[in-house]
């Protein structure tokens, strides 16, 4: 997309001055009163029984959070944000590339997204995003002095844009996206909250993304297409055979003729239909389920066992609690594993998608040469399901039955599933260097130090 000259300067000052928007914030911050009064008792009980929710909510209300020193000269701070697992995964080579000269403190919103961002980052400082009150965001823009900050996707509060501003940090969106449906519901409100203006960069994955994005704020200099960093962080072709994978593949046990079907990142009632799915299609199959949120392992468990099936769960073979038998669907109840058990797949279904929940990431799959497929609902993945299926890498499946019939079909058929696996990984390599893009368009745009590979 072509960019109108001049560009604009970062937004380091409060854009929307003056008495309405004053009292449009002071209506927006009793609405968080009102909630908080109405949600206290649930709140204070699941304090009181979970110990993690106790921290969860400390957390993101800033309490306890330690001021960070001032930060260096000529090494400024830089906030990179991710709400949870998927985000902070594709943080990785954004952070890569901006820790030489930058210091980067890591943000998420979600406990899997802390776990995850903690293990990937164990010299970095990790916190907790808060909740969006305004005393709550100063607290933690005083405690934190970020320079810069970058959201990964699109993850916008009213308070944490304005109170940014006003410390004088300016705002980018990185490997921006946003669907019809959520620039139908912000175009309502685009002149109240929550102010995109005061962003300074949206780094759009791609022409469509960045279409909506000039459509949302009526100005397209501050839009740029980069392209979708998580296929630079993605493992391309077969994984590497360390010690963790070797771990791994201990536990999926699978014989020299039993087919290895995983289905990743699966919600709702997911696991029950693809379950059915995968033993009707290859009885006696490997079944690994993932799904994703780990804390759901004993739910899956409870509807496998109403249906006659004994499930095991990772942790518990890991702790010695139960015996392995590769013969009994294994579920996955860790967080950042998936990867390892897409390495080791013959077919790979990915979750969110046979229920009206938008998909998840299947670029993944198909970069370590995997065949893909997935349901209807892929709304959140327009880009990354167009590219899967115009090289015919991923089957779109209709519903349950539909994915059964698509399963017997590749199983049954090698040259397909190899045609499949390496269209896959030619997508993955030909998207990279969204990264590289996206740190150049941050130094120009919010002047953050070049890097010493970046163009003069």
């Amino acid at each position: 997309m072509p960019e109108a000259a001049p560009i604009p300067p970062p937004v380091r000052q409060d854009p929307y001055p003056g008495v309405r928007n004053a009292l449009m914030y002071l209506c927006y911050d009793l609405l968080w009163v009102v909630v908080a009064l109405l949600l206290a008792p649930w709140w204070i009980l699941q304090c009181l029984w979970k110990r993690s929710f106790r921290r969860m909510v400390a957390e993101r209300l800033t309490l306890g959070l330690a001021r960070l020193g001032t930060p260096q000269a000529g090494r400024p701070r830089v906030l990179v944000h991710g709400v949870s697992v998927g985000e902070i995964m594709a943080s990785r080579s954004l952070v890569a590339e901006l820790s030489p000269t930058c210091e980067v403190v890591v943000s998420a919103s979600t406990n899997t997204g802390m776990e995850v961002a903690r293990r990937l980052y164990p010299k970095l400082e990790v916190i907790r995003f808060p909740l969006d009150p305004s005393p709550v965001i100063r607290r933690f823009l005083r405690r934190i002095q970020p320079e810069h900050v970058i959201l990964m996707e699109l993850e916008v509060w009213p308070n944490f844009l304005k109170w940014s501003n006003r410390c004088g940090a300016p705002i980018a969106i990185v490997n921006g996206r946003i669907t019809e449906r959520s620039l139908r519901n912000y175009l309502r409100f685009h002149r109240s909250l929550p102010q995109f203006l005061r962003v300074t960069l949206f780094a759009a994955q791609d022409e469509a993304n960045a279409r909506r994005f000039v459509q949302l704020l009526d100005d397209d200099r501050r839009v740029v297409v980069t392209g979708n960093i998580k296929a630079d962080g993605l493992q391309v072709g077969p994984l590497p055979q360390d010690p963790a994978q070797a771990e791994v593949q201990h536990w999926v046990a699978a014989g020299p003729d039993q087919n290895v079907l995983v289905a990743g990142s699966t919600h709702g009632q997911e696991e029950l239909l693809v379950f059915q799915a995968f033993q009707a299609a290859s009885p006696g199959c490997r079944v690994i389920l993932v799904p994703r949120h780990p804390e759901r392992a004993p739910e899956v468990i409870e509807a496998l066992a109403a249906l006659g099936v004994r499930a095991q769960r990772l942790t518990r073979l890991r702790s010695g609690a139960e015996r392995l038998d590769p013969t009994e669907p294994l579920i996955v109840d860790t967080v950042g594993e998936i990867g390892r058990f897409y390495g080791l797949a013959t077919l790979v279904f990915v979750g969110g998608s046979l229920i009206p929940h938008g998909g998840q990431n299947m670029l993944e799959p198909a970069a370590r040469g995997k065949p893909v497929l997935y349901g209807p609902h892929t709304d959140n993945f327009l880009q990354e399901t167009a590219l899967l299926e115009e090289v015919g890498a991923a089957i779109r499946v209709r519903d349950a039955a539909d994915l059964e019939h698509q399963i017997r079909f590749l199983l049954g058929d090698p040259l397909a599933r190899e045609r499949m696996s390496q269209a896959g990984i030619q997508v993955a390599l030909a998207q990279r260097g969204a990264t590289r893009r996206s740190v150049q368009a941050l130094e120009s745009r919010l002047g953050l130090p070049q890097h010493a590979s970046s163009p003069e």
